[in-house]
């Protein structure tokens, strides 16, 4: 290993110092496709950002005009909804009417011209509903964000979309790039610059692209350049960059060549064994403590080496995340879950299966993508898909981060906050970061012994799953104490030792089809787990 990496390195110092041009190319390249892929990420996020705050201040001008209003329609209620329109920016009008679309009153006494260009959508969280709409002789789409009021009517308040025409914001795009607003569902809202020529992009084009969404509300924004228009503004750095490289590559190939002889580097066998998948997918199954059916299984992983070593995850998940390895890492995962597990979904289609991702996937956005393209062509659909939050490292509140999680419970996907209670799962993120499961880490199941009536520790995290209507799954469940310690306090998922340790693929599928074609009870299951 020590030798070939030695050869990998003199051999790159050779192309440094007679090729400097490569050098440059690929040097400047990742710059650009760096500092642009930023700029387009940005610039999505501050769209989102606007158009989250423009819905959030239209919901929250509606319901300021409801409650300072003793009923609807009266020259107080106009005058509220005047006053709400003056001091909104985006604001546009606020409209009663009942629910054939009878008009009876709005803020400036006249008739209010829209057509609905979308169904409503609920936004989760809120009472209201959010719809696009034409509106007047505006060019720009409309937002229309609607209360019902009683029975019979209801109450909406108009915003733009976008606080630009879309000729002035065709203005700002690059040669050949596009911005396009769509509702999650797919329905197109806004479509700016050369889209055709994007959707019509072949499969070698080369495009700097970022997409994000308009925080909990339904809408995604998409940003894509061909690299070619963004490569060329960067001519001027070429010749700067050629004569560092040509004074820095006598240097680079010393360095490399002493580096190649007394060091090794962990990070080039990891890369090469994700590269030739030997990075395996394990399934450890999830049991219902009630019925003793499988629900599903968590993705664990082993690295098993050519030469049939096997090396348990602790060695080197950690120094993947410091690395940035565990992107392509967990991508490779995917790529191998869905392989295997297609049949398996197909048959089972109830069947969970949780994926493990870590901090720096919640800095990138891209994640979601990889999710689609994996998972959106497969049986295996987006809500048997559980992502657990490994959080080794704590993740920042920022809109990257609620990008993410609002992207992935977009697609149907649902988040599972692992280890809680333990290292930086702090509890406060459960109610800001829409987890959907919380995974109970084993060091507070060990605290059952036999004879246990009572755990407090552990009884408070059922309790608070329980409070924010999160479901419960048990980890490290090894002796039948546990499992009906668990079962009693209402838990109604686990794993663990007692069920069946983490299963190649094979082994798994066996155990999920005998589990499925005879329904045992939990007795049988563990003695099926340790056949397979």
């Amino acid at each position: 290993m020590k030798s070939n990496l030695s050869h990998v390195l003199v051999l790159m110092g050779a192309i440094l110092a007679f090729a400097p041009i490569i050098a440059v190319d690929h040097l400047l390249d990742a710059y650009v496709r760096h500092r642009e892929k930023a700029i387009a990420q940005q610039y999505v996020e501050d769209v989102g950002s606007h158009i989250n705050a423009s819905i959030t201040d239209g919901v929250a001008a509606l319901r300021g005009v409801i409650a300072n209003s003793p009923s609807l329609c009266t020259p107080t209620f106009v005058a509220n909804a005047q006053a709400a329109i003056e001091s909104a920016i985006n604001l546009k009008q606020v409209l009663v009417e009942n629910f054939d679309g009878v008009q009876y009153c709005d803020a400036y006494g006249r008739t209010v011209s829209y057509s609905p260009l979308s169904q409503p959508l609920p936004v989760p969280g809120l009472t209201e509903t959010l719809s696009v709409v034409k509106l007047g002789d505006m060019t720009m789409p409309a937002l229309r964000v609607t209360q019902t009021f009683g029975d019979t009517r209801r109450i909406s308040a108009f915003m733009p979309l976008l606080g630009q025409s879309e000729a002035a914001l065709a203005a700002t795009m690059r040669d050949a790039g596009m911005m396009r607003v769509t509702l999650t569902n797919g329905l197109s809202i806004v479509s700016i610059g050369d889209v055709a020529g994007f959707d019509r992009r072949v499969a070698n084009s080369d495009y700097i692209s970022a997409q994000g969404y308009a925080g909990q509300f339904p809408i995604r924004v998409e940003l894509s350049v061909p690299f070619a228009m963004v490569r060329a503004k960067y001519a001027d750095l070429d010749f700067a960059f050629t004569i560092i490289a040509c004074i820095a590559s006598g240097a680079f190939l010393l360095a490399s060549l002493n580096y190649a002889r007394r060091s090794r580097v962990p990070a080039f066998d990891l890369e090469r064994a994700i590269e030739r998948s030997e990075i395996k997918p394990y399934y450890q199954p999830v049991i219902n403590l009630r019925t003793g059916e499988l629900v599903g299984c968590e993705v664990l992983c082993r690295w098993e080496k050519r030469n049939g070593q096997v090396i348990p995850p602790g060695a080197f998940i950690d120094y993947a995340e410091v690395t940035g390895l565990a992107i392509p890492m967990t991508v490779s995962l995917m790529e191998q879950v869905r392989n295997d597990l297609s049949e398996l979904c197909r048959t089972l289609p109830d069947l969970k299966i949780s994926i493990n991702l870590f901090e720096g996937h919640f800095r990138d956005v891209g994640i979601v993508e990889d999710v689609q393209a994996i998972f959106g062509q497969s049986p295996i659909s987006f809500r048997q898909l559980v992502f657990e939050i490994t959080e080794r490292r704590p993740l920042n509140n920022s809109m990257a981060t609620t990008s993410v999680i609002s992207g992935l419970h977009a697609l149907g996907a649902r988040l599972a906050m692992d280890d809680a209670g333990t290292g930086h799962s702090n509890l406060a993120y459960l109610a800001t970061l829409g987890v959907d499961v919380i995974k109970i880490d084993r060091i507070f199941v060990d605290m059952i012994k036999p004879g246990t009536t009572q755990v407090p520790v552990l009884d408070g995290l059922i309790a608070m799953a329980r409070d924010l209507d999160c479901e419960v799954v048990a980890e490290g469940v090894e002796t039948e104490e546990q499992a009906v310690y668990l079962r009693s306090r209402g838990v109604l998922h686990a794993q663990g030792y007692i069920f069946a340790p983490a299963l190649k693929v094979g082994a798994f599928k066996e155990l999920a089809l005998a589990l499925h074609a005879t329904a045992p009870g939990p007795a049988h299951i563990a003695g099926t787990a340790a056949a397979a």
